[in-house]
């Protein structure tokens, strides 16, 4: 069959910091992918909060636009004014980097899916929302992954344990789903880059009172992270090692706020005091927390259910030894640069930790490992790989 130019669009609403982990995802693609797809066009949905931000590149304005579209994620509007915008764009195919796929989509399309969380979780925990409107919302959800899991063209997934989350859950064929593995940017080497040097870094600790003998913490604290079960943990761990801190850095939202309180009824959290065993600086710039990466004992991820798992990657790129929960993806994509612990038994958290406070020279190794392993994934790759499955979803394998 004759290859003609067609028109791709994607779905960038959730493109930059705005979109968190989405949106790193979803600003990576797009930014790699019209640069390695030069022979069709591209039509890029932005909202008004990042539609400034994503910046045409020198050459391709006659073959990429972008479309300003005022729709929030998760909406009655998106499902049922978005097609018509699809539609409006005359796209051949559309990208959703997330399940949130309108259910009267009017167009081919390939659909990003991260991970189950939302099936594997539903819990009144995991919102804000009242618990009925929860339900109901929830419900909405896999109604609207299942029907875009069954009507899309292509299926793309981040692991292969997500895959077969997707072939277990929904019954979706194998041979519809492609494996495209996330990347990791700005992998620095080891931990003596430049760039560190040339922070202030005992300015940066002592801002947020941090002292050499931590573990490390980065990312949000939904509840399928179990920085619940880590707090419980580190409350045995503070007792024999007292001058080991616990670093939590995220921006404070209201699951940040119920951690706070766990550790604080185990006075482990004192507001204002320099010396509180657990730490939670909030949000820390990318500056900034290279100093952590780099003066932490190693960084922990006690999750209990991830789709691919970016921030231990991200850790052992900025040179940081990684002690993981073994569950879902991770062993997976960590691979052997990890050392790993069962995060649902707190005795197996408890033995690793104390295991990685007394080895340094194992510490040490995993520093090594880890860079290598971390080397494996880049975002060129992955939107390669994505691009590849555009071409497939046009004419099949």
């Amino acid at each position: 069959m004759i290859k003609t130019k067609k028109t791709i669009g994607i779905d960038a609403r959730f493109y930059g910091p705005l979109g968190k982990g989405l949106g790193r995802y979803t600003q990576e693609i797009v930014d790699n992918i019209i640069n390695i797809d030069a022979a069709n066009n591209y039509v890029v949905f932005l909202g008004p909060d990042n539609f400034d931000e994503f910046i045409i590149p020198t050459g391709a304005a006659e073959r990429v636009r972008k479309v300003k579209i005022n729709i929030r994620w998760y909406t009655l509007r998106e499902q049922l004014l978005f097609p018509f915008y699809i539609w409006r764009s005359k796209v051949d195919l559309i990208h959703f980097p997330h399940f949130n796929v309108p259910i009267f989509v009017p167009r081919k399309f390939v659909v990003t899916v991260h991970d189950l969380i939302l099936t594997k979780f539903p819990t009144v925990r995991a919102t804000t929302l009242n618990p009925v409107v929860y339900k109901i919302k929830n419900l909405a959800y896999r109604l609207v992954i299942w029907l875009a899991l069954k009507r899309s063209a292509k299926i793309i997934t981040v692991s292969e344990f997500t895959k077969n989350d997707i072939v277990e859950q929904f019954g979706i064929q194998p041979e519809k789903i492609v494996v495209t593995y996330e990347g990791v940017a700005n992998l620095a080497k080891g931990r003596d880059t430049l760039f560190v040097n040339k922070l202030d870094e005992q300015g940066t600790l002592d801002r947020y009172n941090i002292e050499s003998n931590f573990l490390l913490y980065i990312g949000n604290a939904y509840p399928h992270k179990n920085l619940d079960g880590l707090i419980r943990v580190f409350s045995a761990v503070n007792k024999k090692y007292p001058q080991i801190r616990l670093v939590l850095v995220g921006k404070s939202d209201y699951f940040y706020e119920r951690v706070k309180e766990l550790a604080r009824s185990l006075n482990l959290y004192r507001d204002k005091d320099p010396k509180s065993p657990i730490i939670f600086p909030g949000y820390v710039p990318d500056q900034e927390l290279e100093v952590l990466f780099r003066h932490a004992l190693f960084y922990i991820f006690p999750s209990l259910y991830e789709g691919f798992g970016l921030p231990p990657l991200e850790a052992m790129a900025k040179g940081c030894p990684v002690l993981s929960s073994d569950k879902s993806s991770m062993p997976e994509i960590l691979a052997a640069a990890a050392e790993y612990f069962d995060p649902a038994k707190e005795g197996s958290m408890l033995e690793a930790i104390e295991k990685m406070i007394n080895n340094p020279s194992r510490r040490e190794e995993l520093i090594k490992a880890g860079y290598n392993q971390a080397k494996k994934y880049n975002w060129w790759e992955c939107a390669y790989a994505t691009h590849k499955v555009y071409q497939q979803a046009f004419y099949g394998d």
